[in-house]
């Protein structure tokens, strides 16, 4: 099984991370990297590193650093003793300078950023420090000497009025210097470039070097290879499955293989060892290497097996004797390929613009793309508690219950029975060896193919299937994973912001009244009105909808009865043990009904959960799935806001038709009497009017409801299901087709029209049909577009009626229809557009079948956000 070993002493100091993850100077090169004959004028640093410019001051630190790097990348030790004292030849501020400088540093290297330090660094406490700090942040550490001499540095401070300091402190830099020049190289630099002279640090050229394991312009797709440990046989037979064609020699042995659709493979690592022909797997894998359709990341076996081919000390064990006993039977030539082979195997990969990490056990974020032993020893053995089992096999740290990182990551190392999700983490060991399978993912599918082993091999020490420790669930929502502000990353969207105190707001309705998070997979984006209209009595009109997209290029849209009810998501399960199994709900429920800001529609869904998934089932079918996320408007809109109902529109409606017939009747009697009154008896008229109308806008909206009896459901989209999102991948039609098929009393259809927004005639005919239905009481009509459009695109715009727009602006809002044209929509068309994108990007996290506090992370956001100040009129 995983080998008890972990990395000794004697292989970190023997192989560092740098040796192996960095492109490597020659060898001619580092040995002459600081004898006075080189001629230096390449200077060759890590993308992602530390450089520390080493010389005296008049060495021409400062203008090297301006012509080779950017001045963000240059912190200067001058400037930082400005920054904290208003003179940057303040001495006495210097403690304070280096404080502020190591900060800028620290931070900039844990963003991963290129960084210089401009400095005399001549005395090697200074540079102790800050290689210290490179290493603290697993990057790498290189050191440019400016190697002037001495007189060079007088004249040029001499030039300098700023620069009043004697002679004998160069004097003393430069005999720290030269004392420096000694040991400077084992200082842990990765390399050191000395530049000597002036000419040859004028004519120094900058080259940035990309890191190996840095492979994200490769976005696939990938077939990623879990552990192999020499089944030659079981390898080919995968491959072949996952649609490789073989290659061979003239021998039958496989030698490479291409796949006719150009993908590539990844290798976890653990190629050798155990297996019967350890020398079979290394020969096919090699050559897929070599012919560029293969990276294969380093395992601690082969780190093992290197080791004793290079004749140092380890124990033979875990399947080591037979790797040597099989490649002591190959010829020499191979079994020297082979070790070069996988001694420059790098310890990770980071791939597809960063979204994909693969290492052999394992890597947590803060080590993706990093440089050091401990990386290489965490992704070669993973992080252990120090304890052992009832096996004698160390105690593993379960790092992927915590991982939290955006990538992807897949590796394999610990023999698990199945391939299980854990927070976008996959381990791919199903223990072939051991009689298991050999796994392989396809990404980005995420579709997971295996083929049996041939028998067990070898036998494990403990159990294949031994349970494995969980710290959380990753199914539970963490407050550390919504607190604070944060930027979330969607696909659909680029970055949206989420401000600490919204996502406070958003902590406090979630806390009190929504639905178990567990159920809480989507909430739907808020809708913006078309842009104000200018017609005579109206507010909002469908030309400007239509205007609108067809401007931004859309030619088709579809436009839906706005129904009279309110929006709601229901998440149904086909069974309660689908609802276990994909939701972690295990309360026997099999789903539930919410409102947009998440909350129960009723005390107890269950009556209504069961009426939808026995009237739905044939959706089930239709979908191929056991589980489905609809949107939808559940009618009437007082079985929602009743309360509201009776307290605001109600009220205003009562009292405005008891009191208006009175004032009426009072001016109607004065006007008798020859009293000039005739204007405020119109108005008065109007204002009853107004009053009437208003009532019976908002009494549409309501009808008699006991239990399920007056509920219906009208369902408009099917947002996800099993592996995938309609929502983004089918137009409209498709959804409305599909739901208009279901015959029941509970579930109501939705009226719609297909508009081409260029033709006049289509546009007048949805104009009139819009006409009628408001006429008839209906809220409106939602138009969007046919199917998902990139971009900033309204995902669709609600054009409502003018009796309904009462129940929003008031009974007498037609009379001030001038004022309320002037009214602000970017605020709410931004909030839309935000909310949209991660909406999308929950859907697509549900779908791909990644854990649920991701999914949950945009859908926070999406009610952190309804705490924006946004008109809510609009």
């Amino acid at each position: 099984m995983e080998t008890t070993e972990g990395p000794d002493e004697t292989e970190s100091k023997a192989k560092t991370e740098a040796e192996v993850e960095v492109e490597a100077t020659t060898e001619a090169e580092v040995e002459t990297k600081t004898k006075t004959e080189a001629k230096v004028k390449t200077v060759s640093v890590p993308a992602m590193s530390l450089v520390l410019l080493v010389g005296v001051s008049g060495s021409g630190k400062s203008t090297l650093a301006r012509k080779l790097f950017a001045p963000t990348q240059v912190i200067s030790s001058d400037f930082c003793r400005g920054l904290v004292s208003d003179d940057e030849n303040d001495q006495s501020a210097t403690p304070d300078a280096f404080d502020v400088l190591r900060y800028i540093v620290s931070t900039r290297l844990r963003r991963g950023l290129l960084t210089v330090v401009d400095a005399t660094n001549v005395q090697y406490e200074a540079r102790k420090e800050l290689v210290s700090l490179a290493k603290s942040h697993d990057v790498l550490v290189d050191a440019i000497v400016l190697d002037v001499p001495e007189q060079v540095a007088i004249e040029r401070n001499e030039l300098r009025p700023d620069r009043d300091f004697g002679k004998q402190v160069i004097f003393r830099q430069a005999k720290d210097l030269r004392r420096s020049m000694r040991r400077i190289d084992r200082e842990g630099f990765r390399r050191v470039h000395v530049l000597r002279g002036a000419d040859e640090v004028e004519a120094a050229e900058l080259v940035l070097e990309r890191a190996w394991n840095d492979r994200r312009e490769l976005t696939g797709p990938f077939d990623i290879v879990g552990d192999v440990h020499g089944c030659r046989a079981e390898l080919e037979e995968l491959l072949c499955s996952l649609g490789w064609e073989l290659e061979r020699d003239s021998r039958g042995r496989a030698v490479g293989a291409r796949h006719p659709l150009g993908r590539t493979a990844l290798f976890v690592g653990d190629l050798v060892d155990r297996g019967p022909d350890t020398p079979g797997v290394l020969r096919l894998v090699m050559g897929m290497v070599a012919a560029g359709t293969a990276l294969c990341v380093a395992g601690n076996h082969e780190q093992k097996l290197v080791r004793a081919l290079k004749g140092r000390k380890v124990r033979v064990a875990h399947g080591l004797a037979e790797s040597l006993e099989q490649l002591a039977a190959e010829e020499p030539e191979f079994g020297a390929a082979a070790e070069a082979f996988m001694d420059g195997l790098v310890s990770h990969y980071r791939l597809d613009g960063g979204k994909l990490v693969i290492a052999h056990a394992g890597l947590k974020e803060a080590y993706h793309g990093r440089a050091s032993g401990r990386v290489r020893a965490f992704a070669l053995y993973g992080d252990t508690t120090g304890e052992t089992d009832e096996y004698g096999l160390p105690v593993r740290y379960p790092w992927a219950d915590e991982y939290r990182g955006r990538a992807m990551v897949v590796y394999g190392h610990t023999p698990t029975p199945e391939p299980e999700w854990v927070n976008n983490t996959i381990c791919l060991d199903t223990g072939c060896v051991f009689g298991g399978k050999l796994t392989a993912l396809r990404y980005p599918e995420r579709e997971l193919v295996s083929v049996p082993a041939a028998q067990v091999w070898y036998e494990p020490a403990k159990p294949l299937a031994a349970a494995k420790p969980r710290r959380r669930d990753p199914a539970v929502l963490d407050i550390g994973d919504v607190a604070g502000t944060r930027w979330l990353e969607t696909r659909h969207g680029g970055r949206v912001k989420i401000m600490e105190e919204n996502a406070a707001a958003a902590l406090e309705v979630m806390s009190r009244f929504a639905v178990d998070p567990r159920w809480l997979v989507y909430l739907p984006p808020t809708m913006a009105p078309p842009q104000t209209s200018n017609r005579e009595g109206y507010l909002e009109h469908p030309d400007e909808a239509f205007g609108e997209f067809l401007a931004a290029g859309v030619t088709e849209v579809v436009c839906e009865e706005k129904h009279m009810g309110s929006r709601a998501v229901a998440v149904l399960a086909r069974t309660p043990e689908v609802a276990a199994a994909r939701f972690g709900v295990d309360d026997g429920s099999a789903g539930v009904v919410y409102t947009r800001t998440g909350r129960p529609f009723f005390a107890d869904n269950g009556e209504l959960v069961d009426r939808l998934r026995i009237d739905l089932a044939p959706l089930f079918e239709e979908l191929g799935s056991d589980w489905m996320v609809l949107d939808c408007e559940l009618l009437p809109w007082s079985a929602k806001a009743e309360g509201l109902i009776r307290s605001q529109y109600a009220s205003v409606g009562a009292a405005a038709r008891a009191a208006l017939p009175e004032v009426l009747n009072v001016l109607e009697a004065a006007a008798g009497r020859g009293l000039p009154v005739q204007e405020f008896a119109g108005a008065a008229r109007r204002r009853l009017d107004n009053a009437v109308r208003f009532r019976d806008a908002y009494a549409r909206y309501c009808w008699p409801v006991e239990g399920l009896s007056g509920v219906r459901l009208a369902p408009f989209q099917i947002l996800a299901c099993e592996g995938r999102a309609p929502a983004i991948t089918e137009p409209h039609s498709w959804h409305l087709d599909l739901l208009s098929r279901v015959r029941s009393e509970l579930i109501a259809p939705t009226r719609h029209l297909v508009v081409s927004p260029a033709s006049e005639e289509s546009r007048a005919a949805a104009v009139e049909w819009w006409t009628e239905l408001t006429e008839s009481g209906g809220e409106g009509m939602v138009v969007k577009p046919m199917s998902y459009t990139p971009g900033r695109v309204q995902p669709g715009v609600k054009v409502r009626g003018r009796e309904y727009l009462r129940i929003i602006y008031g009974p007498d809002y037609t009379e001030s229809l001038d004022t309320l044209r002037v009214r602000f929509l970017g605020r709410k068309r931004s909030l839309a557009l935000r909310e949209y994108a991660l909406g999308l990007e929950a859907l697509s996290r549900l779908a791909e079948g990644e854990p649920l506090w991701r999914v949950h992370e945009p859908v926070f956001g999406v009610l952190a956000l309804e705490s924006e100040p946004v008109d809510p009129r609009l």
